[in-house]
């Protein structure tokens, strides 16, 4: 099963108001593990950067000026995506913003996917408790330093794939053991099956180290249980 763990930065928290995206990080998973497969790109928002938001994640007016637009890059995000689930935290945030740019180029939305909110399973699983995803890391041990002065789509999206796995259930869902596919089909050692032996292994005993064992149980008597296991 393939889904992909996505965040955006933004100008702001609202994209009716006028504010666009600046930044999208995705990363590939398959049975609930990260390949090692990333997307990423800035986007020149065509409009300046309030400063509340540069304090989030640190994208100003000058570095954002000469990167592609929305509409240059829409193809290449869309063909990562492809038909996978997504799992972002605080999901209506970030679909809001991504549907939002593709209306505005007249593309299809993304509404009709399957879309796993951990905001959503964070605060159904621990009610009551903080459900950041700062805070998730601080609970799952997962280490976040490199959030600590700036927030970033793909540094975030990665996080977020190692605090999904710890939500489901940690490692124990394929006990990472999870291949990455050939030629982009799906495949995990959940298809392997172990067939027939060409032949009995050879024993890893001894003939001295039998011996050994079977004077050792014949002094334990007659009615002794291990006389049965005679090497």
């Amino acid at each position: 099963m393939r889904e992909v763990a996505l965040d955006t930065e933004t100008t702001g928290i609202e994209p009716e108001a006028g504010h666009r995206l600046v930044e999208i990080g995705a990363v590939e998973m398959l049975n609930h593990i990260p390949t090692g497969l990333t997307y990423h790109q800035y986007i020149n928002p065509d409009r300046s950067v309030p400063k509340e938001a540069y304090e989030i994640h640190g994208l100003d007016n000058a570095f954002l000026s000469d990167k592609p637009r929305f509409v240059d890059i829409a193809d290449d995000l869309l063909e990562f995506l492809g038909d996978s689930g997504l799992v972002i935290h605080n999901a209506v945030f970030d679909m809001g913003f991504i549907n939002a740019e593709l209306r505005w180029i007249d593309r299809p939305q993304l509404a009709d996917r399957v879309v796993v909110d951990t905001l959503a399973i964070a605060r159904r699983k621990f009610p009551g408790s903080p459900a950041s995803l700062d805070a998730l890391c601080r609970r799952f041990g997962i280490d976040n330093s490199a959030r600590t002065r700036r927030h970033g789509a793909l540094l975030d999206s990665e996080i977020l794939a190692e605090v999904y796995l710890e939500l489901i259930g940690g490692r124990q869902p394929d006990f990472a053991l999870t291949v990455r596919p050939a030629h982009g089909t799906e495949a995990s050692t959940d298809e392997w099956r172990p067939g027939p032996r060409d032949g009995q292994l050879p024993p890893r005993v001894t003939k001295a180290e039998a011996a050994a064992h079977n004077a050792f149980v014949g002094g334990l008597g007659e009615k002794a249980l291990w006389r049965k296991y005679r090497l």
